[in-house]
């Protein structure tokens, strides 16, 4: 895990003193809300319906046992008692007081943390795979790339005020788990025909209003010219992005409006221009790979019996492992999700007793690291198989281990109306309805992979283009209503959900979901999932079961 260095810290210090200014500036009416603004989103802080929100960054989801003790203090002297892990991988308090919130800042400062790059028209916080640098898979582990773009993208003069915010993903695997194609740029470590490692380089992706996968706009970069060729593509992006509507603001638009070759073009000749200036040598790669060495892990750990014996014993356990726990590259080790999605739980949010117990159990069992998903999630990485019984039996106390990844109760929701200002209809109330009718674990597990994603409006914070089941939120006269996609993939599949039909009102939408489960069984094969009997057979036959009676 990359450890800050002394310049490192000065910065963050300077920046968190610069901002109590501005908000002392601002409390005493020296700076007007227009002043204010753009100083805030800066440093994270919006404002919602109730409260501020601040949103931390996280980069590439990895945070230390000592960071998470942190948020756990913080959200309890300073907020309500619990954080909420966002599709970004981000924690969000939903609560500060406005006038605490430098003071907020310099605690996280202390521990390594900011809120820098998780808001306003910048490069924001770089995500990654949650299986980064334990997955056997892997060409290579990305994360030390996520850092070098973090060092690089940070505080970058030249992109602090883009015609609209830019987000950049890295993954080392064939497989997607960061839904790279729907990110303004998606890199994917790849080996060419000489079985060099290099990068793959997609650009236009992303969701909200306009869905796109992007386009593959370089097959194969050197590692060496990683930044200069990001900076040319930012370069194009931030002539050519357009500034009058933030509706079309995004690098996608800019990317359909002039068309993959023309964009390829420009970038490829400023590229030309200044790749030798920020080439990337060698000693700085190795600096920074330095900081994520393979721990020493336990070379007798694979000879441990212990772990299938105890499933045959207790079923309760066997079935979190099968659902909730994953092969690490290393015999004898696991990663194990901590689901965020509890019963009766908002998704994504953790109280502030159950982070000090994520941070115990991150230093007992997995070397002190915790990682979050963009699939609003927790994990441990570094667990001995030997272990996950007394991992198991912790968290269960604590009701953090409902064994629901990727079922349909593993869903994607946004905080909706009830906090966010920008929401045109809920969405937590809904997924706990969701919930409910869906209580049944063993059933659940029947259905498969099942992915609903639940957005409160177009901005699309909670991914619905790309759910199996997408729901959108949208007002009709002062109502609530819902659209429904199906079909949709954020994976190394990548596709935007088809529209199902007319919008379906709020009361009728939990019994929607039922149908749509009911027309999936009806048609499945054997064991077949459900986003592969959607695309099989197509939206016709769910549609019109849903909408038989109209």
């Amino acid at each position: 895990m990359y450890q800050y260095d002394n310049y490192d810290q000065a910065m963050i210090d300077q920046r968190v003193a610069q901002y109590r200014d501005q908000t002392r500036r601002f409390l005493a009416g020296e700076l007007t809300e227009e002043q204010f603004r753009p100083l805030r989103l800066m440093n994270g802080l919006y404002v919602q319906i109730h409260a501020p929100m601040l949103r931390v960054a996280v980069p590439y989801g990895l945070l230390s046992s000592k960071q998470v003790r942190k948020m756990a203090d913080v959200s309890r002297r300073y907020d309500k008692g619990y954080v909420h892990f966002t599709t970004r991988t981000n924690i969000q308090l939903n609560w500060p007081a406005l006038e605490t919130v430098p003071d907020i800042l310099a605690e996280l400062a202390s521990v390594q943390m900011h809120a820098i790059q998780s808001s306003g028209n910048c490069i924001r916080n770089t995500t990654s795979d949650q299986f980064a640098g334990v997955n056997a898979a892997e060409i290579e582990d990305p994360r030390p790339w996520c850092e070098i773009i973090r060092q690089w993208s940070t505080f970058h003069p030249e992109f602090a005020y883009l015609p609209r915010k830019f987000k950049i993903a890295v993954i080392g695997t064939e497989e997607d788990r960061a839904a790279t194609q729907l990110h303004d740029i998606g890199l994917h470590l790849v080996k060419n025909h000489e079985g060099e490692v290099g990068f793959e380089v997609l650009v236009g992706g992303g969701l909200g209003r306009t869905p796109i996968v992007g386009q593959q706009i370089r097959p194969f970069l050197e590692k060496k010219d990683l930044l200069s060729y990001l900076e040319a593509i930012l370069r194009v992006y931030n002539r050519l992005g357009r500034r009058d509507n933030k509706y079309k603001a995004r690098i996608k638009i800019t990317v359909r409006e002039h068309g993959i070759n023309h964009i390829r073009e420009l970038v490829e000749a400023e590229w030309v221009q200044i790749r030798q200036q920020l080439e990337l040598d060698d000693k700085e790669i190795d600096r920074v790979k330095s900081h994520f060495i393979e721990p020493s892990y336990d070379v007798t750990a694979g000879t441990d019996e212990s772990f299938a014996k105890v499933q045959a014993e207790d079923a309760d356990f066997a079935r979190w492992v099968k659902q909730n726990v994953v092969d690490h590259k290393v015999s004898g080790y696991k990663i194990a999700y901590i689901s965020l999605k509890a019963p009766g739980v908002p998704p994504g949010d953790i109280t502030s007793d159950q982070l000090d117990l994520v941070a115990d159990l991150a230093d007992e069992f997995s070397l002190g690291e915790i990682r979050a998903s963009h699939n609003q999630n927790l994990l441990l990485s570094d667990v001995k198989q030997a272990d996950c019984y007394a991992l198991w039996l912790r968290l269960q106390a604590e009701g953090l281990a409902t064994a629901n990844i990727n079922t349909l109760n593993d869903m994607i929701c946004c905080p909706g109306l009830d906090f966010c200002g920008l929401a045109n209809a809920t969405s937590i109330p809904l997924a706990k309805e969701i919930n409910e009718r869906f209580d049944d674990l063993d059933y659940l597990y029947d259905l498969g992979d099942i992915k609903i994603k639940m957005s409160g409006c177009m901005n699309g914070c909670a991914h619905q283009s790309v759910g199996h089941i997408g729901i959108l939120g949208v007002d009709k006269k002062g109502e609530e209503w819902y659209q429904f996609t199906l079909g949709g993939s954020s994976e190394a599949d990548a596709e935007i959900g088809q529209r199902l039909g007319r919008a379906i009102p709020k009361d009728k939408v939990v019994d929607t979901v039922a149908t749509l489960i009911d027309v999936f069984k009806e048609h499945r094969h054997e064991d077949e999932l459900f986003l592969a009997t959607v695309r099989r057979v197509g939206v016709d036959p769910f549609k019109e079961r849903v909408y038989a009676d109209n």
